[in-house]
């Protein structure tokens, strides 16, 4: 197990596209959008007049459209994602990390089952109560088997999510062997490198942050301060 977790992070290495760099219009209009988020979540950061100066420039850039990668395209309906080269390369690279994740899992499967179907394999030395039989003792249709007593295939699906610790003292935290980390990034493909969504329309998202920005109501986190700091003495 792990050693094929091991081929399964280099694999997924080798296979992995690098990803290209955006064009600087495409980065000002997703700085833009993540500056705006930022001003909200952090407001009370700031002084009332600073927060107004930010918040009026924001929202009408954000209303007449100056941070939008293309302008001329604005009211437009939005492309098909699927004539996206930037789109389909993502979805490309996805289809290449679920098969480097699920061939092994697939083989490693089908080789259990085939040799070691209904095979219990160790016994655990502490008692457990019976509704841990069905997550131990699957393949195994017994009812007066003893709780304690594993099954093959359940012995490899708890090796297969308990050993990532192993995966991250071997190769460390960002390794492609960590399974929960597998299904999070299938889930969100784009967090942390695009903002908007395939087929997503970013004027529709900038009026909508300009509308969040709009409705926020400003508390300085620094108000009446010292008459805090006297009542705690």
């Amino acid at each position: 197990m792990i050693l094929t977790g091991v081929l399964r992070h280099y694999a997924t290495i080798l296979l992995a596209t690098t990803p290209k760099k955006l064009e600087l219009p495409a980065q000002r209009e997703q700085r833009s959008l993540l500056r705006g988020i930022n001003l909200r979540n952090n407001a009370s950061a700031i002084s009332p007049s600073a927060f107004a100066a930010r918040k009026n420039y924001m929202i009408s850039a954000y209303k007449e459209g100056s941070f939008l990668k293309d302008p001329q395209n604005r009211g437009k309906p939005a492309a098909n994602p699927m004539t996206d080269p930037a789109a389909m390369e993502g979805m490309m690279g996805m289809m290449k990390g679920n098969m480097a994740m699920m061939v092994p899992q697939t083989l490693i499967m089908g080789w259990i089952n085939a040799f070691f179907a209904g095979y219990v394999i160790m016994k655990l030395p502490f008692p457990l109560t019976l509704r841990f039989k069905s997550m131990l003792q699957s393949g195994v249709a017994t009812r007066d088997l003893d709780v304690r007593w594993v099954s093959s295939l359940s012995w490899y699906f708890l090796n297969l999510f308990g050993l990532q610790s192993v995966f991250i003292f071997i190769l460390g935290n960002e390794n492609a062997a960590n399974q929960m980390a597998q299904q999070m990034s299938q889930m969100n493909p784009g967090a942390g490198v695009n903002m908007f969504q395939p087929g997503q329309d970013p004027d529709k998202v900038f009026q909508s942050e300009a509308e969040n920005l709009e409705v926020l109501e400003h508390e300085y986190i620094l108000s009446g301060v010292e008459d805090r700091l006297l009542c705690s003495i």
